[in-house]
Parts: structure tokens; C-alpha cells; sequence
């Protein structure tokens, strides 16, 4: 047996008193999270009758929601989704059905009153924007999807596109930075895989992804050398893989989790190299170490529930609690109640002093380069921080 540190990793769930109740969590059946976390405030997509809307709700404050809590309400459709920018707490990045991008400035303290002066307003896809990534290392560059089959990579700085990327035939199902950003992969419904110059908008490299019709869902792995896929065979088993950008003709590793319907979410953990996967509709959520040699990928273990989520909303690394050994932090959108409850992912240890090991330098919040640099071709590697530090300054 494989010998790692993080064999024994537990999903811990938070007591009924710690999680957010009476939350509205819209019904779209799209297949985002619909929420996005930072160690301030959880963001969470609410339903709602003519236009988007979003709560915004500060982590530290659970309980019982007022149903008259203010929102963040300007888009004229359903929101797709949410994404907090890496570098500032405060601003979050909207898309919606209308075919535009918004970005906010939460107010410092919450919301007080329902918010409708956006700070940005992005128009350049002529159908519904699906998804959206901040770009992980250089600060106001934010890449988007839309069912016009295009990917947008906009400067919101000055509010306009750097290049629209016209490579795909069908809906993209997911999109996925490298970790300097000097590429990004997405998944298409014609079921192939791409890795994409952003700056060149031309497509390096591309690959038979997974057989199946569902969408499969793919992110880039931190050595920018592997990109870990989950998705679906011909015969409609949920299975997952492992490619080598450079050896892109054939998958390194692929196998069949189980026969489950639900699609597989993934979330990357860069700090530990730890993927975990959370079905869709079931209460399940898997967790694989990536190692750079054969078999490549490792099951840990699962964290086990009888009741479904719609998705999950996944904390950074400087928000955890490292007091606790809580390695990530969960908050699971409960599919059939108006419920978001914390997930802690714990590495048991008898100590509970800092833990170096399971702690190595993460994401801070200062980028590496501004958007000009990296358009005139420079790349650099996120800045990386001590979590004990950056926990200090949050």
C-alpha cells in the first residue's frame, strides 16, 4: 500500500447551528456552483422572478437567513455563475443568461440594502455566459464561456475583450487555467479536449476526451504538465482521467468509478495535489492524491452522506481552520432543502499545533503581474504565501 500523510483525511460536517438556513438556492438546472466562498463572505445564487440574484453572506455569521436579506440584484437573467476574484474579497464576477458579465464591489461590513450599481459591465457574448475563471496570478483578467461556443478573455480594467476565442463547435462544458495562465483547457460536448493559447486564441493541442454524451468537466494540474478529467464512457459509467499536454494522443490513466447518472464536479487542491470529485445529486464526495508517476492517481478516500448536493462551494486555503488540521473547508448546497452546510476536510493529527507538512505555502492575494505584461507575453507563477501568515491577515 501507497504510503501518504493524507490517507486518513475525513469529511467532518458542521453542526445544524453553524450552517446558513432558509437560503432561497436557485433550482437552474446548469451545472456551476453556483456559489463561490472567500474567508469574508459565501456568495450563493438565489431563485428569483424576473432577473438574476445573489446573497452575499459573511462565513462567520450562520444561522437562520431573513428571508428580507438584502441581494445583488442587475442582471435582466437567470445567473449562471459566481466567481470572487483571487486578489480582492470584496469584488465578485456575475455571469448570466442576458449575455453579460458583471462585476461588484461588496461594501465593507455586508450588505446593508439590496445592490444594483455594478462596477463593471461586460458585453461581447451574443448568447448565455455558463462559466468564468479568474485568471489565478495576474489581477483583472477574468476568461468567460458562453453558448455562442465562445471563450472571451476580457482586461475588466478596460472593460473590454484582450481575445475572443473561436475554436469550439458546440456547448463548452468547462474551463480551466494553467497554473502561470499561459494556457487554459476547456470540455465540449463534441467531446473533445483543448488546451488553448489565450493569447494567441489558437487551440495548441487537442485530444479525444470522453465517450459519453454528459458533460465531462476538466482542471489543470499545478505542474501545467497534467490536466485530470471526470466525465463519462459511451456506456454512460462515470470515470475520470489523467493526460499529458505534452502526449496528448492517448490518456496516461482512465477509470470507472461507478454507474451513478449524476455528473462529477471536480475540485483541485494545488497546495496537496488532491482532486476531489462530488456527484452531482448524490451525497458523495471522492478524494485522489495526483502523483508524477505511474499509477498517477491515488485513492484516498470518501466522504459519505445520505443527503444530495447541488454543488459545492470550496474555501482557499488561507481560510481554513488550521488549529483543527482542516486541510479544506467545503460548503455543500443542499439540493432539496434551503441549506448550505460546511464540510471540513480533516488530517488527523494528536497535535494541534501548526502543521508544516499539511500546510505548505499557498495562494496569497497579491498578483505576480499586471494585465498589460501578460498580454505583451510575460508569464509568471502565482505568488505563494505561509497559510499560517495569511490566515494572520485575514
Amino acid at each position: 500500500m501507497r504510503s501518504t500523510k493524507f490517507r486518513h483525511v475525513y469529511g467532518s460536517p458542521y453542526r445544524k447551528e453553524q450552517c446558513f438556513e432558509n437560503v432561497r438556492i436557485t433550482r437552474n438546472a446548469h451545472d456551476s456552483n453556483f456559489c463561490a466562498v472567500n474567508p469574508k463572505s459565501i456568495a450563493v445564487v438565489t431563485e428569483s422572478a424576473g432577473g438574476g440574484t445573489f446573497l452575499v453572506l459573511p462565513t462567520d455569521k450562520p444561522g437562520r437567513i431573513d428571508i428580507n436579506q438584502p441581494k445583488v440584484c442587475g442582471h435582466s437573467g437567470a445567473i449562471m455563475d459566481i466567481k470572487w476574484s483571487p486578489f480582492n474579497d470584496d469584488i465578485i464576477a456575475s455571469c448570466s443568461d442576458d449575455s453579460s458579465i458583471k462585476l461588484w464591489e461588496i461594501p465593507n461590513g455586508g450588505l446593508h440594502s439590496n445592490l444594483s450599481d455594478w462596477l463593471v459591465d461586460l458585453h461581447g457574448h451574443t448568447r448565455k455566459v455558463t462559466y468564468m475563471d479568474w485568471h489565478p496570478s495576474v489581477e483583472n483578467i477574468l476568461l468567460s464561456a458562453s453558448l455562442d461556443y465562445k471563450c472571451v478573455v476580457w482586461n475588466v480594467e478596460q472593460a473590454e475583450p484582450v481575445n475572443i476565442i473561436d475554436c469550439h463547435n458546440d456547448t463548452i462544458f468547462s474551463l480551466s487555467w494553467n497554473n502561470d495562465g499561459s494556457l487554459f483547457s476547456t470540455t465540449c460536448k463534441d467531446k473533445h479536449l483543448r488546451i488553448i493559447d489565450p493569447r494567441m486564441a489558437t487551440v495548441a493541442v487537442e485530444a479525444e476526451g470522453h465517450g459519453g454524451a454528459k458533460p465531462s468537466k476538466c482542471v489543470f494540474i499545478k505542474d501545467n504538465r497534467h490536466i485530470f478529467t471526470a466525465g463519462f464512457s459511451r456506456s454512460s459509467d462515470r470515470q475520470y482521467a489523467l493526460w499529458d499536454v505534452r502526449k496528448m494522443n492517448s490518456h496516461l490513466v482512465r477509470n470507472t468509478i461507478d454507474y451513478d447518472s449524476g455528473i462529477l464536479l471536480p475540485y483541485y487542491d494545488p497546495d496537496l495535489n488532491i482532486v476531489y470529485l462530488a456527484g452531482k445529486g448524490n451525497g458523495n464526495i471522492r478524494y485522489y492524491e495526483i502523483a508524477s508517476e505511474e499509477p498517477y492517481i491515488h485513492f484516498l478516500n470518501a466522504y459519505q452522506s445520505s443527503t444530495p448536493q447541488r454543488s459545492l462551494g470550496m474555501m482557499p486555503k488561507r481560510g481554513c481552520d488550521v488549529s483543527k488540521c482542516e486541510v479544506l473547508r467545503f460548503y455543500k448546497l443542499h439540493a432539496a432543502k434551503n441549506l448550505i452546510e460546511p464540510i471540513s476536510m480533516i488530517c488527523p493529527r494528536k497535535s494541534d499545533k501548526f502543521q508544516e507538512d499539511i500546510y505548505p505555502p499557498t495562494h496569497g492575494t497579491i498578483p505576480s503581474l499586471g494585465p498589460d505584461e501578460w498580454i505583451t507575453g510575460q508569464n509568471r507563477d502565482p505568488i505563494l504565501v505561509s497559510v499560517a501568515v495569511s490566515i494572520k491577515a485575514c
